[in-house]
Protein backbone atom coordinates (compact mmCIF):
# COMPACT_ATOMS: atom_id res chain seq x y z
CA UNK A 1 0.00 0.00 0.00
CA UNK A 2 2.84 2.39 0.39
CA UNK A 3 2.95 2.42 -3.58
CA UNK A 4 -0.20 4.73 -3.72
CA UNK A 5 0.30 8.10 -2.51
CA UNK A 6 -3.03 10.00 -2.79
CA UNK A 7 -3.72 13.44 -1.24
CA UNK A 8 -7.39 14.11 -0.47
CA UNK A 9 -7.72 17.78 -0.97
CA UNK A 10 -5.47 17.42 -4.07
CA UNK A 11 -6.94 19.05 -7.32
CA UNK A 12 -5.33 16.11 -8.98
CA UNK A 13 -8.21 13.82 -9.29
CA UNK A 14 -7.53 10.46 -7.43
CA UNK A 15 -7.68 7.89 -10.49
CA UNK A 16 -4.76 9.97 -11.34
CA UNK A 17 -2.87 9.99 -8.66
CA UNK A 18 -3.19 6.59 -8.27
CA UNK A 19 -1.70 5.86 -11.91
CA UNK A 20 0.96 8.24 -10.76
CA UNK A 21 1.98 6.33 -7.84
CA UNK A 22 2.29 3.04 -9.81
CA UNK A 23 4.18 4.66 -12.50
CA UNK A 24 6.95 6.67 -9.97
CA UNK A 25 7.24 3.31 -8.17
CA UNK A 26 8.12 1.99 -11.38
CA UNK A 27 10.30 4.51 -12.33
CA UNK A 28 12.65 4.02 -8.95
CA UNK A 29 12.51 0.03 -9.48
CA UNK A 30 10.21 -0.30 -6.16
CA UNK A 31 7.78 -2.77 -8.51
CA UNK A 32 9.28 -5.34 -11.46
CA UNK A 33 7.59 -7.45 -13.70
CA UNK A 34 4.57 -10.11 -12.32
CA UNK A 35 4.49 -7.49 -8.93
CA UNK A 36 0.82 -7.80 -7.90
CA UNK A 37 -0.70 -4.56 -7.28
CA UNK A 38 -3.14 -3.89 -4.14
CA UNK A 39 -6.40 -5.30 -4.24
CA UNK A 40 -8.90 -2.59 -5.52
CA UNK A 41 -11.26 -3.49 -2.25
CA UNK A 42 -7.37 -2.51 -0.44
CA UNK A 43 -7.19 0.29 -2.22
CA UNK A 44 -10.63 1.22 -1.59
CA UNK A 45 -10.85 0.77 2.28
CA UNK A 46 -7.10 2.63 2.76
CA UNK A 47 -7.82 5.83 1.36
CA UNK A 48 -12.05 6.12 1.43
CA UNK A 49 -12.47 5.95 -2.21
CA UNK A 50 -15.09 4.19 -4.50
CA UNK A 51 -14.55 1.02 -6.49
CA UNK A 52 -14.57 2.70 -9.41
CA UNK A 53 -12.11 5.64 -9.22
CA UNK A 54 -9.84 2.64 -8.47
CA UNK A 55 -10.66 0.22 -11.36
CA UNK A 56 -11.12 3.49 -13.70
CA UNK A 57 -7.22 3.97 -12.64
CA UNK A 58 -6.18 0.28 -13.13
CA UNK A 59 -7.94 0.42 -16.42
CA UNK A 60 -6.14 2.95 -17.81
CA UNK A 61 -2.74 1.23 -16.43
CA UNK A 62 -3.85 -2.09 -18.60
CA UNK A 63 -4.54 0.29 -21.47
CA UNK A 64 -0.87 1.61 -21.59
CA UNK A 65 0.15 -1.65 -21.35
CA UNK A 66 1.65 -1.68 -17.98
CA UNK A 67 -0.33 -3.75 -16.05
CA UNK A 68 -2.57 -7.31 -16.63
CA UNK A 69 -5.28 -8.49 -15.27
CA UNK A 70 -6.06 -12.28 -14.32
CA UNK A 71 -9.40 -13.31 -13.62
CA UNK A 72 -10.10 -13.87 -10.00
CA UNK A 73 -6.45 -12.84 -9.29
CA UNK A 74 -6.24 -9.42 -9.49
CA UNK A 75 -3.70 -6.83 -11.31
CA UNK A 76 -0.17 -7.92 -11.94
CA UNK A 77 3.15 -5.81 -13.67
CA UNK A 78 2.92 -7.08 -17.17
CA UNK A 79 6.09 -4.41 -18.36
CA UNK A 80 8.98 -2.62 -17.03
CA UNK A 81 9.61 -1.60 -20.51
CA UNK A 82 7.99 1.49 -20.28
CA UNK A 83 10.35 4.18 -20.69
CA UNK A 84 10.15 6.09 -17.91
CA UNK A 85 13.17 8.34 -17.80
CA UNK A 86 11.65 11.65 -18.79
CA UNK A 87 8.23 12.19 -16.95
CA UNK A 88 7.48 15.49 -17.98
CA UNK A 89 5.06 18.25 -16.10
CA UNK A 90 2.97 20.10 -17.73
CA UNK A 91 1.11 22.82 -16.81
CA UNK A 92 -1.48 24.93 -19.28
CA UNK A 93 -2.92 28.05 -18.06
CA UNK A 94 -5.87 27.10 -20.09
CA UNK A 95 -7.00 25.37 -23.19
CA UNK A 96 -8.31 26.33 -26.10
CA UNK A 97 -8.27 26.26 -30.23
CA UNK A 98 -5.02 27.14 -30.73
CA UNK A 99 -3.53 25.82 -27.90
CA UNK A 100 -4.61 22.58 -28.21
CA UNK A 101 -2.29 22.77 -31.57
CA UNK A 102 0.39 23.43 -29.64
CA UNK A 103 -0.25 20.53 -27.22
CA UNK A 104 -0.80 18.29 -30.18
CA UNK A 105 2.29 19.00 -31.89
CA UNK A 106 4.29 18.60 -28.37
CA UNK A 107 2.95 15.21 -27.84
CA UNK A 108 3.42 14.30 -31.80
CA UNK A 109 7.74 15.42 -30.90
CA UNK A 110 7.82 13.53 -27.95
CA UNK A 111 6.05 10.22 -29.39
CA UNK A 112 6.69 7.98 -26.96
CA UNK A 113 9.87 9.03 -25.42
CA UNK A 114 8.39 10.64 -22.34
CA UNK A 115 5.38 10.49 -19.86
CA UNK A 116 3.28 13.48 -19.95
CA UNK A 117 1.30 14.49 -17.24
CA UNK A 118 -0.81 17.82 -18.18
CA UNK A 119 -2.65 20.17 -15.82
CA UNK A 120 -4.75 23.54 -15.66
CA UNK A 121 -4.37 26.56 -13.52
CA UNK A 122 -7.31 28.91 -15.02
CA UNK A 123 -5.46 31.81 -14.20
CA UNK A 124 -5.86 30.91 -10.60
CA UNK A 125 -2.60 31.19 -8.64
CA UNK A 126 -3.89 29.41 -5.71
CA UNK A 127 -4.57 26.41 -7.94
CA UNK A 128 -1.00 27.12 -9.80
CA UNK A 129 1.08 27.11 -6.67
CA UNK A 130 -1.13 23.92 -5.19
CA UNK A 131 -0.32 21.79 -8.15
CA UNK A 132 3.74 22.93 -8.29
CA UNK A 133 4.08 22.27 -4.43
CA UNK A 134 2.45 18.68 -4.68
CA UNK A 135 4.27 17.94 -7.85
CA UNK A 136 7.87 18.92 -7.00
CA UNK A 137 9.85 16.12 -6.83
CA UNK A 138 8.39 13.90 -9.15
CA UNK A 139 8.86 15.27 -13.24
CA UNK A 140 12.16 15.11 -14.41
CA UNK A 141 11.09 18.16 -16.54
CA UNK A 142 8.64 21.03 -15.47
CA UNK A 143 6.98 23.13 -18.39
CA UNK A 144 4.93 26.24 -16.99
CA UNK A 145 2.64 28.45 -18.86
CA UNK A 146 2.31 30.94 -16.49
CA UNK A 147 -0.11 33.22 -18.24
CA UNK A 148 -0.01 37.12 -17.48
CA UNK A 149 -0.29 35.87 -13.50
CA UNK A 150 1.79 37.80 -10.91
CA UNK A 151 3.96 36.18 -7.64
CA UNK A 152 4.19 33.26 -9.89
CA UNK A 153 8.11 33.69 -10.25
CA UNK A 154 8.71 32.77 -6.55
CA UNK A 155 6.43 29.87 -6.97
CA UNK A 156 8.70 28.44 -9.60
CA UNK A 157 11.49 28.94 -7.67
CA UNK A 158 10.82 26.10 -5.65
CA UNK A 159 11.35 23.69 -8.75
CA UNK A 160 14.75 23.04 -10.34
CA UNK A 161 16.03 25.50 -12.33
CA UNK A 162 17.75 23.69 -15.14
CA UNK A 163 14.74 21.23 -15.38
CA UNK A 164 12.09 24.28 -15.73
CA UNK A 165 10.82 25.57 -19.22
CA UNK A 166 8.60 28.45 -19.51
CA UNK A 167 6.47 28.43 -22.43
CA UNK A 168 4.17 31.28 -23.93
CA UNK A 169 4.16 34.34 -22.03
CA UNK A 170 7.39 35.13 -19.76
CA UNK A 171 8.40 38.22 -17.95
CA UNK A 172 12.06 39.77 -17.00
CA UNK A 173 11.13 38.03 -13.25
CA UNK A 174 11.74 34.44 -15.13
CA UNK A 175 14.35 35.31 -17.58
CA UNK A 176 16.90 32.90 -15.92
CA UNK A 177 14.73 30.20 -17.25
CA UNK A 178 14.73 28.70 -20.21
CA UNK A 179 11.73 29.48 -22.59
CA UNK A 180 9.86 29.42 -25.98
CA UNK A 181 7.41 32.43 -25.74
CA UNK A 182 6.23 34.91 -27.99
CA UNK A 183 7.09 38.71 -28.16
CA UNK A 184 3.73 40.02 -27.87
CA UNK A 185 4.57 43.76 -28.21
CA UNK A 186 6.90 43.21 -31.22
CA UNK A 187 4.41 40.95 -33.00
CA UNK A 188 1.77 43.02 -32.23
CA UNK A 189 3.71 45.94 -34.07
CA UNK A 190 5.31 43.62 -36.42
CA UNK A 191 1.74 42.72 -37.84
CA UNK A 192 0.06 46.53 -37.58
CA UNK A 193 3.27 47.46 -39.69
CA UNK A 194 2.53 44.47 -42.67
CA UNK A 195 -0.95 45.67 -42.99
CA UNK A 196 -0.09 49.54 -42.73
CA UNK A 197 -1.17 49.59 -46.57
CA UNK A 198 -4.42 48.86 -45.60
CA UNK A 199 -5.02 50.28 -42.59
CA UNK A 200 -4.63 53.41 -44.03
CA UNK A 201 -7.33 53.46 -46.17
CA UNK A 202 -9.54 53.31 -42.62
CA UNK A 203 -10.03 56.35 -40.21
CA UNK A 204 -9.48 54.67 -36.54
CA UNK A 205 -7.80 51.57 -34.94
CA UNK A 206 -9.56 50.12 -32.01
CA UNK A 207 -7.87 47.54 -29.62
CA UNK A 208 -10.27 45.23 -27.76
CA UNK A 209 -8.45 44.20 -24.40
CA UNK A 210 -10.14 42.74 -21.84
CA UNK A 211 -7.07 43.13 -19.68
CA UNK A 212 -7.62 39.84 -18.00
CA UNK A 213 -5.73 37.46 -18.93
CA UNK A 214 -4.30 39.02 -22.12
CA UNK A 215 -0.74 39.74 -22.69
CA UNK A 216 0.26 44.02 -21.70
CA UNK A 217 2.83 43.83 -24.47
CA UNK A 218 -0.19 43.54 -26.91
CA UNK A 219 -1.25 47.03 -25.38
CA UNK A 220 2.70 48.38 -25.74
CA UNK A 221 2.98 47.26 -29.17
CA UNK A 222 -0.47 48.38 -30.17
CA UNK A 223 0.62 52.02 -28.94
CA UNK A 224 3.86 52.60 -30.05
CA UNK A 225 2.64 51.30 -33.67
CA UNK A 226 0.37 53.86 -33.35
CA UNK A 227 2.30 56.69 -32.09
CA UNK A 228 5.05 56.27 -34.55
CA UNK A 229 2.43 56.08 -37.85
CA UNK A 230 0.35 59.18 -35.74
CA UNK A 231 -2.56 56.48 -36.94
CA UNK A 232 -6.06 57.60 -34.33
CA UNK A 233 -6.41 54.93 -31.96
CA UNK A 234 -8.53 53.74 -29.33
CA UNK A 235 -8.59 51.15 -26.44
CA UNK A 236 -11.45 49.43 -25.06
CA UNK A 237 -12.26 46.46 -22.42
CA UNK A 238 -15.19 45.73 -23.72
CA UNK A 239 -17.55 45.74 -26.71
CA UNK A 240 -21.02 44.93 -26.25
CA UNK A 241 -23.43 47.06 -28.38
CA UNK A 242 -21.34 49.71 -29.46
CA UNK A 243 -21.57 51.44 -32.36
CA UNK A 244 -19.27 50.88 -35.56
CA UNK A 245 -18.44 53.77 -37.28
CA UNK A 246 -17.37 54.02 -41.10
CA UNK A 247 -13.71 53.99 -41.34
CA UNK A 248 -12.88 51.96 -37.78
CA UNK A 249 -10.60 48.64 -37.68
CA UNK A 250 -11.00 46.52 -34.97
CA UNK A 251 -7.87 44.43 -33.52
CA UNK A 252 -9.80 41.94 -31.35
CA UNK A 253 -7.56 39.70 -28.86
CA UNK A 254 -10.54 37.36 -27.47
CA UNK A 255 -12.73 35.63 -29.65
CA UNK A 256 -16.27 36.48 -28.13
CA UNK A 257 -15.48 39.88 -29.22
CA UNK A 258 -14.97 38.94 -32.64
CA UNK A 259 -18.28 37.25 -32.42
CA UNK A 260 -20.27 40.26 -30.93
CA UNK A 261 -18.35 42.87 -33.59
CA UNK A 262 -19.77 40.47 -36.21
CA UNK A 263 -23.48 40.45 -34.97
CA UNK A 264 -23.22 44.39 -34.91
CA UNK A 265 -22.10 45.09 -38.36
CA UNK A 266 -24.78 42.69 -39.28
CA UNK A 267 -27.27 45.06 -37.02
CA UNK A 268 -26.03 47.98 -38.92
CA UNK A 269 -26.00 46.08 -42.19
CA UNK A 270 -22.56 46.86 -42.56
CA UNK A 271 -19.79 45.60 -44.99
CA UNK A 272 -16.61 44.05 -43.74
CA UNK A 273 -13.64 45.29 -45.00
CA UNK A 274 -15.85 48.02 -47.13
CA UNK A 275 -17.06 49.76 -44.10
CA UNK A 276 -15.10 48.58 -41.27
CA UNK A 277 -12.13 46.16 -40.90
CA UNK A 278 -11.03 43.56 -38.85
CA UNK A 279 -8.02 42.18 -37.42
CA UNK A 280 -7.78 39.22 -34.53
CA UNK A 281 -5.04 37.59 -32.58
CA UNK A 282 -4.67 34.29 -32.99
CA UNK A 283 -5.12 32.05 -35.86
CA UNK A 284 -7.57 28.76 -35.62
CA UNK A 285 -9.35 27.45 -38.56
CA UNK A 286 -12.30 28.62 -38.22
CA UNK A 287 -10.74 32.11 -38.78
CA UNK A 288 -10.09 31.08 -42.23
CA UNK A 289 -13.78 30.48 -43.18
CA UNK A 290 -15.72 32.71 -41.14
CA UNK A 291 -17.02 35.88 -43.41
CA UNK A 292 -14.87 34.52 -45.93
CA UNK A 293 -12.27 35.30 -43.67
CA UNK A 294 -10.85 37.16 -41.01
CA UNK A 295 -7.55 38.34 -41.17
CA UNK A 296 -5.33 37.58 -37.60
CA UNK A 297 -2.11 38.45 -36.44
CA UNK A 298 -0.71 34.56 -34.51
CA UNK A 299 2.37 32.75 -33.20
CA UNK A 300 3.11 29.75 -34.71
CA UNK A 301 1.68 27.55 -32.10
CA UNK A 302 2.81 23.52 -33.41
CA UNK A 303 6.55 25.06 -34.49
CA UNK A 304 6.05 26.00 -30.70
CA UNK A 305 4.86 22.54 -29.97
CA UNK A 306 7.99 21.21 -31.90
CA UNK A 307 10.82 23.57 -30.56
CA UNK A 308 9.84 22.88 -26.67
CA UNK A 309 9.73 18.73 -26.91
CA UNK A 310 12.76 19.21 -28.94
CA UNK A 311 14.17 21.50 -25.83
CA UNK A 312 13.10 19.46 -23.91
CA UNK A 313 14.01 15.46 -24.37
CA UNK A 314 17.46 17.24 -25.21
CA UNK A 315 18.02 19.08 -22.24
CA UNK A 316 18.55 22.17 -24.38
CA UNK A 317 18.96 25.46 -22.38
CA UNK A 318 17.78 29.13 -23.83
CA UNK A 319 15.18 31.80 -24.59
CA UNK A 320 13.67 31.30 -28.31
CA UNK A 321 10.90 33.79 -29.31
CA UNK A 322 8.66 31.80 -31.24
CA UNK A 323 7.85 33.73 -34.86
CA UNK A 324 4.66 35.50 -35.69
CA UNK A 325 3.16 36.30 -38.88
CA UNK A 326 -0.24 38.44 -40.58
CA UNK A 327 -2.45 36.48 -42.56
CA UNK A 328 -4.34 38.68 -44.67
CA UNK A 329 -7.89 38.18 -45.41
CA UNK A 330 -11.35 39.38 -46.55
CA UNK A 331 -11.66 41.14 -43.52
CA UNK A 332 -9.02 44.13 -44.41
Amino acid sequence: MKLIKIIPDSVIPKYQQIINSIEQALAQQLLKKNDKLPSINKVCMEFGISRDTVLYAYEILKKKGIVNAILGKGYYIKSTDWNFEERIFLLFDELNAFKENLYYSFLEEIQQRANVHVFFHYFNIDVFKKLIEENNGSYTKYIIMPGNMNDTAPVIKMLPKKDVYILDQTNIFLREYSSVHQNFAKDMHNGLLKAKTKLEAYQRLILIFPGQKEPVGMVKGFTSFCEQYKMKHEIICNFTDREILNGDVFIIVDDKHLVNVIKQSKKQRLKIRKDFGIISYNETPLKGIVENGITTISTDFWQMGKILAEMVLNSKEGRIENASNLIIRNSL
